[in-house]
C-alpha cells in the first residue's frame, strides 16, 4: 500500500457515510488497521499506525446532537486483546458485544437455517445433530450440512441421510478418510490396541466424555481416532474431570507398553 492511501480512503469511507446518513459503517476485521500502536517497524509512521489515527479522528467528528441524521460504527474481530486501548475509550468502541460459539440451542437454529434448500430425510434429527457437534461455529455447522450434501450426492441419493451427516460431522472434525493410505500390519496393530486403550479408560472412568466413535482408518495426520463427545455443553471442568481427560489421553500410551512392551511416537498428538 502506497503511503497516505489507508487514511484518504478511511477519509472517503466516513464522507461517504455522512452524506448517505442514516446508515451503519461496519468494519470486518478491525485488528487488521486497529491493533496496539508503537508495535511496527516503522514507528509512528507505519502506514496502519496512520490509518488508525485517521479512524480515531474520524469517530471523534460525528455529530451528536438529537436532530443529527445517525451513523452507526460497527465492527467485528477475534482478536480483541490486541486492539489499541484508544479505539475503546467511550464514544468510540465504548459498546462491546461477545459473540460466542453457539449453545445447543444455538446449533440447533443454525442448522435449521442452513438446512433450507437441502432435502433432508424425514429421519435426519437436527437436535441430535447439534448435541453431536459442541464447539462447532455456524461456519462449522453450515460446512458440515455442506459435507453432508456433497457425500449425498456422491451416492447419487435424492436425500441426505442421517448417515451422510455423521460422515461430515467426522469430515469437519478429522478431516476425510485416507482409505489409499497404505499402512503396514504392525503399524495397524498398534493403532488399534493404541486406539482400544483410549476407549477402555474412558469406559472405566465416570468422569470422562462418552465415547462416540473409535476408527483406524487414517484421517488428516492420525492414523486412528477416538472420539470424544461431552453429553451437554460444558463451560467449567471439575478437577476429577480433568484427571479422567488425562488419563484417557495417556490410555493409548499404556495400551502399547502393556501389548508390546515399548511405547511408539503414536501417541505424540494425544
Amino acid at each position: 500500500m502506497f503511503v497516505g492511501v489507508g487514511a484518504s480512503r478511511v477519509r472517503d469511507l466516513f464522507e461517504q457515510a455522512k452524506k448517505t446518513a442514516p446508515c451503519i459503517v461496519f468494519m470486518d476485521e478491525i485488528d487488521a488497521v486497529g491493533r496496539q500502536r508503537g508495535t511496527g517497524l516503522g514507528g509512528g509512521h507505519d502506514e496502519r499506525e496512520q490509518t488508525l489515527n485517521q479512524l480515531l479522528v474520524e469517530m471523534d467528528g460525528f455529530d451528536s446532537t438529537p436532530n443529527a441524521s445517525p451513523v452507526i460504527v460497527l465492527a467485528a474481530t477475534n482478536r480483541p486483546d490486541v486492539l489499541d486501548p484508544a479505539l475503546l475509550r467511550p464514544g468510540r468502541f465504548d459498546r462491546q458485544v461477545v459473540v460466542d460459539r453457539p449453545d445447543i440451542a444455538g446449533r440447533t437454529a443454525i442448522l435449521k437455517v442452513h438446512s433450507r434448500g437441502k432435502p433432508l430425510d424425514e429421519h435426519v434429527d437436527l437436535r441430535e445433530l447439534a448435541q453431536r457437534t459442541p464447539g462447532f461455529s455456524g461456519a462449522d455447522l453450515e460446512n458440515l450440512l455442506n459435507e453432508a450434501a456433497l457425500l449425498a450426492a456422491r451416492r447419487k441419493e435424492d436425500v441426505i441421510t442421517m448417515a451422510d451427516c455423521t460422515e461430515a460431522i467426522d469430515r469437519v472434525m478429522m478431516g476425510p478418510e485416507r482409505k489409499s493410505r497404505i499402512i503396514s500390519e504392525k503399524d495397524r496393530r498398534v493403532t488399534a490396541y493404541h486406539e482400544g486403550g483410549h476407549a477402555l479408560v474412558a469406559r472405566a472412568i465416570p468422569q470422562a466424555d462418552p465415547v462416540r466413535k473409535i476408527t483406524i482408518l487414517p484421517r488428516g495426520q492420525a492414523l486412528g481416532v477416538t472420539s470424544l463427545v461431552p453429553d451437554q455443553d460444558r463451560y467449567n471442568k471439575t478437577r476429577s474431570e480433568m484427571l479422567a481427560s488425562l488419563a484417557v489421553f495417556m490410555g493409548g500410551r499404556v495400551a502399547e507398553e502393556v501389548v508390546f512392551g515399548e511405547i511408539t511416537t503414536g501417541a505424540s498428538n494425544d
